[in-house]
């Protein structure tokens, strides 16, 4: 069998590949990866043909296989792949992973994957986070509301919430019944989704919203210089994608330039055109003169962030 899993989503896409092989009862002694920007596909070919010494069965996977892209570093001769695709080994199963957001249609190699592969999108926004939530509390008591507030609670970065919910159900494994308050008490609320209200009311020149933000914040004990770092990046990441946008660079460019995940260079983009570049950019040096001062002495870090939202 031969599977294509492409998307931004690298841990979801691990977690597909791990499923897979434990349902065939493929051991991780019979699984070889191959980086596909470094070794030809001829190389893959010829051990997905081969029988496994130890098993019956075994797996493949083709890292970084950009070469089904519009984008590559490392072109291959596909011409092997497409003749195996015509005889399949089915001892073997063939994954190839693509760390991008689509494949390149017309690519003749896509088009022959297209008829005999199993291909599988991981994008956050066609993600089914009901889905998720449903098999990271499988045999667990929890309300479809509760469900919703540990999402809202902790963000949509998947180890995260994999994460959190394992500290619940160790906390719950008895009872296996988790209330509104075992999510409360346990987890970690994103700071970044509070920063995102922070920024959104900065942007919509809503200082009094901004300042309820920020003192909701303070109430729970986060650290001013703690958001005074994060503001810091967020303006960065919105200075940066301004100057690469009039440059003509598209939000895909920006994206791959920064190293920062897509929506990310969208909002940055969105949340920038309220802003000319020079301000953004006053904006950053106030934060690390702000910065400076605080560990100077100078001035006392709640007061000094306070005055600067209000100076917006």
């Amino acid at each position: 069998m031969i599977y294509v899993y492409y998307g931004l989503e690298t841990f979801l896409i691990e977690k597909e590949i791990q499923k897979c092989f434990t349902k065939a009862n493929i051991e991780p002694i019979n699984v070889s990866r191959y980086n596909m920007e470094e070794t030809p596909l001829k190389d893959v070919i010829e051990d997905a043909m081969m029988t496994s010494l130890f098993s019956d069965k075994k797996g493949i996977v083709c890292e970084r296989s950009t070469f089904l892209t519009g984008s590559t570093k490392f072109e291959q001769d596909t011409s092997l792949l497409e003749e195996y695709c015509g005889h399949i080994n089915p001892d073997t199963i063939l994954i190839f992973f693509v760390p991008a957001e689509k494949l390149d249609e017309r690519k003749r190699i896509v088009k022959t994957l297209k008829k005999v592969a199993s291909i599988h999108s991981f994008s956050k926004n066609e993600m089914n986070f009901s889905k998720l939530l449903n098999e990271l509390f499988e045999g667990y008591e929890i309300s479809n509301p509760d469900k919703a507030f540990f999402l809202m609670r902790v963000g949509k970065e998947i180890p995260l919430l994999e994460q959190e919910a394992e500290k619940i159900k160790m906390y719950r494994l008895e009872d296996k019944k988790i209330t509104k308050d075992d999510i409360v008490n346990l987890t970690t609320k994103n700071i970044d989704l509070d920063i995102f209200h922070l920024i959104e009311s900065i942007v919509s020149k809503k200082k009094e919203k901004a300042m309820e933000s920020y003192y909701e914040m303070l109430k729970r004990n986060e650290e001013p210089i703690k958001i005074i770092i994060i503001l810091a990046n967020q303006f960065r990441i919105m200075y940066q994608a301004k100057c690469l946008s009039q440059k003509g660079y598209t939000e895909k460019d920006i994206a791959s330039t920064l190293g920062i995940h897509p929506y990310r260079i969208k909002l940055a983009l969105q949340n920038g055109r309220s802003f000319k570049k020079e301000t953004l950019l006053s904006y950053l040096e106030k934060l690390a003169d702000l910065d400076t001062n605080i560990k100077m002495g100078k001035i006392d870090s709640s007061l000094g962030l306070e005055l600067f939202i209000l100076g917006i």
